[in-house]
């Protein structure tokens, strides 16, 4: 299982990064992201996952799509595929979407999302699989790293599926997977007057 140890070990060297990152580029010039204007990134990403069925924490990578339609506002879409450390063939893959909030501190963006969408497993030993609702949130942050680029520095996810079961005739049991990823967006585009402004 993905224990509070090693939660704590990611957090803990992230805040590390943020302090070093801002020390070494205080006097550097860079556009920043609070002024007004919607933007499109796309990044991708690496995970661990507690996957609950099998009890195997499960790694993986995936993409995602942050649309910001408002200064602080926006819709985050994500696909994953955890095919690492799987047991006997048993994999998930996960399409979510939903509503993304972030903060923004300089070149730090902190942030909350909910998402909702589509859960794939694999069954062990070709049995079959299933697909299933999935729900959940979770929160992280990313870190500015040029005008362009964003480093998704952590990231924590928690997922829901209130329908999962082992197929017709079974009892529904729910499982709760959860898990961290860091990765990289690249911005594809930003309207608005942002170029204008710089960090000081």
């Amino acid at each position: 299982m993905i224990e509070l140890n090693q939660i704590k070990k990611v957090v803990v060297a992230t805040v590390a990064f943020c302090a070093m990152w801002g020390g070494t580029t205080h006097a550097q010039k860079l556009p920043t992201a609070t002024a007004p204007g919607a933007y499109l990134a796309v990044g991708g990403t690496y995970s661990e996952f507690e996957a609950q069925y099998p009890q195997q924490v499960l790694g993986g990578v995936g993409v995602y799509a942050d649309l910001n339609v408002r200064p602080h506002l926006g819709i985050e879409a994500e696909i994953r595929w955890l095919r690492q450390n799987e047991i006997a063939g048993s994999n998930e893959t996960t399409y979510l979407v939903g509503p993304r909030y972030e903060f923004r501190f300089g070149r730090f963006s902190p942030y909350v999302r909910g998402l909702v969408g589509d859960g794939k497993l694999v069954f062990p030993y070709g049995y079959g699989y299933g697909n299933y609702l999935v729900y959940g949130g979770g929160a992280g942050l990313d870190v500015r790293l040029t005008s362009k680029i964003r480093l998704r520095a952590v990231d924590f996810e928690y997922q829901r599926w209130p329908q999962f079961n082992f197929g017709p005739g079974y009892a529904i049991e729910p499982i709760t997977p959860y898990g961290v990823s860091a990765g990289l967006s690249y911005e594809v585009f930003h309207t608005g007057g942002w170029r204008k402004h710089r960090y000081k």
